[in-house]
């Protein structure tokens, strides 16, 4: 450096807002506590407004918009005051970043904020990866993994990749991809309730492709895909454990039982 430089000035942290989602509140919330680790070890400072709600996609999907951008509003918000908002599931990742800007593309007021909410969402894997580029995995997983693409992440936001690169970095962990990795588990949300009989038989072939693959571990990063697998797993005797990626990967295991374990 020449001696009439100065040194970079270090760069500000990226203030994140995590949506944490209503399934993992409820359900799961070391995905919630996870998530905060990894974003944290990315050099993020991480906040959890405590605003926040449902994101709105139940009242979206039966067409009942006028709930929806009531909830839309709530989160909105909470969040644009944040660099980011990161979440870990790639259907309430859907929903902020591409259907807000539908729900309120008759408002003049609200569009505008919609718009730029929308432009600063993200899937938790898809930021530690494109706007963190994390690279520093310290996680330890001794088994063999596959993974399910679930469809928001994949067939919406893109979500593919970015995971596996990932989890690649788990030392003692094997990746062993199913097939039929991109095919629906059957669960969409409401789609289980309203057509329980194909949702059986959809997350029933998804299990099979599961156990054909020879892994001991089931990962995801759709909370509610993994319990509609691990619930048909059970049922079915199987002994496969059932983990959120993000859970792997910030080394939260220990003492966690896996989704659909007797703990549980």
């Amino acid at each position: 450096m020449p001696p009439d430089s100065k040194p970079p000035a270090p760069r500000e942290p990226l203030k994140v807002g995590l949506f944490v989602t209503c399934l993992v509140d409820l359900f799961r919330p070391s995905i919630g506590f996870a998530a905060v680790k990894l974003l944290q070890d990315a050099g993020c400072e991480v906040q959890v407004p405590c605003a926040q709600t449902c994101c709105g996609q139940p009242a979206y999907n039966s067409g009942d918009n006028q709930d929806a951008r009531a909830l839309a509003e709530q989160v909105i918000a909470a969040f644009e005051d944040y660099d980011y908002v990161v979440a870990p599931s790639g259907s309430c990742a859907g929903m902020l970043k591409l259907h807000y800007p539908t729900l309120f593309a008759g408002s003049a007021v609200w569009k505008g904020r919609a718009d730029a909410f929308a432009g600063k969402v993200y899937e938790l894997f898809s930021f530690l990866t494109e706007v963190c580029e994390y690279k520093n995995v310290a996680a330890c997983y001794p088994g063999i993994v596959t993974y399910h693409d679930s469809c928001s992440g994949l067939r919406e936001l893109g979500v593919q990749a970015q995971p596996r690169m990932l989890l690649s970095q788990v030392r003692d962990l094997t990746i062993e991809e199913m097939s039929d990795a991109q095919t629906c588990c059957g669960f969409g949300g409401s789609f289980c309730v309203k057509f329980p009989r194909i949702s059986e038989r959809m997350v029933a072939n998804k299990a099979r492709a599961v156990l054909a693959s020879g892994a001991d571990t089931l990962l995801g990063g759709d909370l509610g895909c993994l319990l509609n697998l691990a619930g048909h797993l059970k049922r079915a005797g199987s002994d496969i454990r059932v983990y959120h990626a993000a859970e792997v990967l910030a080394d939260r295991i220990t003492g966690v039982p896996g989704l659909g374990d007797p703990q549980d």
